[in-house]
């Protein structure tokens, strides 16, 4: 390993979003503006819309943007070359704070994407549930009997109610969203999300609110109906499939998709993981409960690290009980 290629953790980027609150200072610690509501904190990303910046070693102070633009392949990974080619950062990390419920929405595929948005990604996105309030649920697909005209109708109506297929969720479930799949995070949420790199949404209803300007946020009808997968009826809360289990550790696979793959990991004080980074596929750490190291580096709940893809050698070691989320992309 050389001083370029190394753990890097990042300053992250806050989204005000009239539907945040201020869960990250209260429930995590974090350290938010004085006043308003934070949504998002984009944790690990290089869009251009916010580009957290490097906070340790050689490129501190350095935004995400400008250490790819460096490293290249180096950074993302021989996996990733289809997005090197497109100039983009493969992936994008954040936190959300649901206190209110986000709009009735669907997120295109890449090829809608780069057909209509220009050069931007389409969205396949995952949740894992860090805290959730008694009731707390989502909106995941649609019910059994939906189509696509009636849908439309429901729109124009404003009663989607009856179409709209509702999933109870609580502390440590995770869900895993392809592009196409209409969603809505309700009220009473806090979520870490691993996505493709875009910030492209078609919201189809907002709930009769308006935004800060006092107006109604746009809504995207057309370009929703374009997308919306139909066939993604009455979808569930997925289990975790169990990889590994044995003394003080334990390595579930939560997603798997073209774009990457999500693991969890939980480590009894003590305990190791290692692995090597051979130019593949960069790696992305996030720690949910207690505290690890990772090659030196401290990092504590709730935090993501990004690990270089040519990094080489990298061990994982917890210094208590901690719960972790890994995420890498599959050259399959």
């Amino acid at each position: 390993m050389s001083n370029r290629l190394y753990p890097m953790v990042f300053t992250p980027v806050l989204k005000d979003y009239i539907w945040g609150g201020r869960n990250l200072e209260t429930r995590l610690g974090r350290a938010l503006p004085a006043e308003g509501v934070i949504a998002e904190s984009w944790e690990i990303a290089g869009h251009e819309d916010g580009t957290s910046t490097v906070e340790n070693g050689l490129y501190a102070g350095w935004p995400l943007t400008r250490v790819h633009a460096e490293l290249g392949l180096d950074l993302i990974g021989q996996n990733n070359a289809w997005a090197q080619a497109r100039g983009k950062f493969p992936l994008l990390i954040k936190l959300l704070d649901a206190s209110k419920p986000l709009s009735v929405q669907v997120h295109p595929n890449d090829a809608y994407a780069l057909a209509h948005e220009g050069n931007e990604l389409g969205k396949t996105e995952m949740w894992v549930v860090l805290h959730a309030e008694p009731n707390a649920e989502l909106i995941l697909g649609v019910r059994q009997g939906t189509t696509p005209d009636a849908f439309r109708r429901a729109i124009a109506e404003t009663r989607l109610d009856p179409y709209l297929h509702r999933v109870p969720v609580a502390a440590g479930d995770h869900v895993c969203v392809p592009a196409g799949t209409l969603h809505a995070i309700m009220g009473g949420l806090l979520i870490a999300e691993i996505q493709q790199n875009s910030n492209t949404t078609y919201r189809v209803y907002d709930w009769g609110r308006v935004g800060a300007d006092g107006k109604p946020r746009p809504l995207h009808v057309s370009k929703a109906m374009d997308v919306i997968d139909f066939e993604r009826v009455e979808p569930g809360v997925p289990r975790p499939v169990v990889i590994t289990e044995e003394s003080g550790f334990r390595r579930e696979l939560l997603c798997r998709n073209p774009y990457f793959v999500t693991e969890r990991l939980v480590l009894d004080p003590g305990v190791a993981f290692g692995g090597e980074r051979h130019g593949d596929t960069l790696e992305i750490w996030g720690v949910l409960e207690g505290e690890v190291s990772v090659n030196g580096l401290a990092l504590g709940a709730v935090r993501f690290c990004l690990l270089p893809a040519a990094l080489g050698e990298f061990t994982v070691t917890a210094r208590d009980r901690a719960t972790l989320l890994r995420t890498y992309v599959d050259g399959a």
